[in-house]
């Protein structure tokens, strides 16, 4: 019976590794990536030989892909680094090739050190993994201490070409950046579309988690970045929990009635603000806005149809839509002028005799961050990631840790199958270890998909070089056109998924060894069979020592649990005192915007979520179950539990008191609880206990009392009761079946 969930595990990472994904191209970026191969392997094969353009093709091949690699940083950068890890990659190799106990040594160490990047970044995996796998092919070519040194500058010309057309050729500047803040606002809007009909709508965070990797730019870039880019991310950031607010019924508006209407009017008034927006920056455009959406975002004239919290939230979101158009640095069309509300009304600070009930609600934390002081998310230099570099090497130097378990897996294959590459008669017999070192991921799913994609698209890709090679019998001037239009559509097709890429990876090589003299017969035959035997090995040695992400679901859970308290305890903190300073955990201030520790909370709970999902997504795919004493039905239940958690908080943060508010007691009191809980509730799930909330529900419970005399409940007692009952759900989620 043990069989059957690792043919279902086989059979589903399979079918994901031969699945090809619709994405959008970049046809200019594919053919400025190709022209770099192309003029390298012209130049080398013209004032050289045919050995010196297959190893420079190399560099200028894996300098290209380091490029196309989902980083913000600079994409020369990314060039020229990946040519100074494959140029002393390849000289290293070169120096230990007389020594075959050496060199076997050196590849180890080379491809653990490989395999520890994944620490750093799949971007820093990636770039490291090709430096194994150009050591492995260079270190074939013969030559001598002179002729190493020429195929190492040759291996650096090739990055060094890619950056300098990066900087010269240059393809829709800050695109990448345009699209992650788009995207961010695209689903800000698509989730106020969602909320008119479905009030507890579920958003992804991962458009706002990206938008925020991509605000990080070095100093030069803060100078050189489009204004556009600046300030909509924060607005973005506030609007999501303020139309939550306002759609939910427990403290927004009624399910039916005339002010649910309005509600959904001015949703989808909002969404339509949020596209225009999008597309505007997307395009590099002026913000371009239907009037019609513009008048629904107004006070009605016959007077508010909102009150109460519903209310509140209104005007907050009618205010931040202005700011959304204020922000535009390009001009805004609309048919006519049409302000939203006076500015004077909703700039000005805040008074003590304005209530909560008049029209316009101001609220000084409304404000952007970005509107209070120019400043920016700073992306370290490539200098600078050294000693962070070192920091991931400590921490992940350990044997728990699954990047070290994955290092060891790495340089054990690698090695173990270069041997066996060497002891078997084909002339090529590094490509069944350079297969083990491109298939190879920390984790099952991907190793697998790798695996079978990388033999699949073998198959295709040099069935249809060999074929052409044998049909045409191209000279290697013709040979080195094909090679290049293969790694073109490689570029165009990066996205699309890894089967393609291999098999256009497949016909590069089968026309780059054919401008040598390899007879294609001899190249075909032998890149299946040592491809198919590198996955074969690359997946056995997966399955022999394996790092699960089953058992690792209780901690990331509990992970999880920890932040999204620590965020609702901060949220709730406000409530206890509207005039509390944000401070750090040793009670210093933090700099920057008053909520600064709401919003450091809140990355921590992304952070948190991210993590948890990434390790659900993978341990769905593997041959375990209940490693970890958590079933996939347990899990589900708990993540839907600490979801609602994090979505109450939410619609909590859209009503923070101004600080002239009192202070409510009940909030300190429920949120001292809940912090004192915390510490106790995430160790019983990690050690597989029932978690006790007793404390939160007692507290929760003389917040009620206090709160008896009043008409109706304040927001915070209504969203600390959905609370409570959320950290149930969870609590039996998590209890041992």
């Amino acid at each position: 019976m043990k069989v059957l969930p690792w043919l279902r595990a086989i059979g589903e990472t399979a079918r994901s590794g031969l699945s090809v994904e619709r994405t959008a191209l970049h046809p200019l970026v594919a053919l400025r990536g190709a022209l770099g191969v192309a003029i390298v392997v012209g130049l080398t094969l013209w004032a050289g030989s045919p050995e010196l353009a297959v190893s420079s093709a190399f560099g200028a091949f894996s300098s290209g892909v380091a490029t196309f690699q989902r980083s913000w940083r600079p994409r020369p950068v990314l060039a020229l680094s990946a040519a100074a890890g494959l140029a002393l990659s390849t000289f290293v190799g070169f120096l230990a090739a007389g020594e075959p106990l050496a060199f076997v040594v050196l590849l180890a160490l080379w491809a653990f050190l490989a395999g520890m990047a994944w620490g750093v970044g799949p971007t820093a995996g990636v770039v490291a993994s090709s430096t194994v796998a150009v050591m492995l092919v260079t270190v074939t070519l013969p030559t001598t201490l002179l002729g190493a040194l020429a195929h190492t500058a040759l291996i650096a010309a090739g990055g060094c070409v890619q950056a300098a057309l990066i900087v010269l050729l240059p393809v829709r500047r800050w695109g990448e950046r345009r699209d992650a803040l788009a995207d961010a606002l695209a689903a800000v809007a698509d989730y106020a579309r969602r909320l008119r009909h479905d009030p507890s709508a579920p958003f992804d965070p991962e458009p706002l988690m990206t938008a925020r990797s991509a605000a990080a730019v070095t100093p030069r870039q803060a100078r050189r970045r489009p204004r556009q880019l600046g300030g909509y991310r924060g607005l973005a950031e506030r609007f999501r929990p303020v139309l939550a607010s306002l759609a939910d019924p427990d403290v927004g508006a009624p399910m039916v009635g005339q002010e649910r209407e309005r509600v959904r009017e001015l949703l989808s008034a909002a969404a339509t603000v949020l596209d225009a927006t999008a597309r505007a920056i997307r395009r590099g455009e002026r913000v371009r806005i239907p009037q019609d959406a513009l008048a629904v975002l107004q006070v009605p004239e016959t007077g508010p149809v909102l009150h109460g919290p519903a209310r509140k939230a209104a005007m907050r979101l009618i205010a931040l839509t202005q700011e959304a158009v204020d922000a535009a640095q390009e001009p805004v069309e609309v048919t006519r002028p049409l302000p939203l509300i006076p500015r004077a009304t909703w700039r000005m600070p805040a008074r003590p005799d304005r209530s909560e009930d008049e029209d316009v609600y101001v609220d000084t934390e409304a404000i952007p961050e970005e509107a209070r002081a120019p400043r920016h998310l700073t992306q370290p230099s490539l200098t600078g990631l050294v000693p962070v570099a070192l920091r991931v090497l400590r921490r992940e130097l350990r044997w728990s840790s699954p990047v070290c378990r994955h290092a060891v897996r790495v340089a054990v294959a690698v090695a173990a199958t270069y041997l066996l590459g060497k002891a078997l008669p084909p002339e090529h017999g590094y490509w069944a270890p350079l297969t083990v070192v491109m298939v190879m991921r920390p984790d099952f799913s991907r190793t697998y998909e790798r695996g079978f994609a990388r033999l699949a698209g073998t198959l295709v890709g040099v069935a249809v070089a060999g074929s052409v090679t044998a049909l045409l019998h191209p000279p290697p001037w013709g040979s080195a056109a094909l090679a290049v239009v293969s790694i073109g559509l490689m570029y165009l097709l990066m996205r699309t998924g890894y089967a393609i890429v291999s098999a256009c990876i497949g016909a590069y090589v089968v026309f780059l060894l054919s401008i040598a003299g390899s007879l294609w017969s001899q190249t075909v035959l032998e890149r299946i069979w040592l491809t198919a035997l590198g996955g074969a090995v690359a997946m056995l040695s997966y399955a022999v020592f394996p790092t699960w992400e089953t058992p690792m679901l209780r901690d990331r859970l509990a992970d999880w649990l920890t932040a999204t308290g620590s965020y609702t305890v901060a949220v709730l903190d406000r409530f206890a005192d509207p005039k509390v300073t944000a401070s750090g955990p040793t009670g210093t201030p933090l700099p920057g915007h008053p909520d600064r520790r709401i919003r450091e909370a809140l990355l921590d709970t992304r952070a948190a979520r991210q993590e948890w999902d990434r390790t659900a997504s993978r341990a769905g795919a593997e041959p375990v179950r209940h490693r970890g004493g958590l079933s996939l039905r347990s899990a589900a239940d708990a993540q839907d539990a600490l979801i609602t958690a994090g979505r109450v908080t939410m619609l909590l943060e859209a009503h923070l008191p101004g600080p002239d508010a009192e202070p409510d007691p009940g909030a300190d009191e429920f949120a001292r609880a809940l912090e004192s809980t915390l510490p106790e509730a995430s160790r019983t799930v990690r050690e597989k206990e029932v978690p006790d909330f007793g404390p939160v529900h007692e507290a929760l419970s003389r917040w009620w009392e206090r709160e008896a005399d009043r008409p109706s409940p304040p927001v915070a007692l209504r969203s600390a009761d959905l609370l409570a009952d959320a950290l149930e759900d969870l609590a039996d989620a998590v209890t041992p079946k």
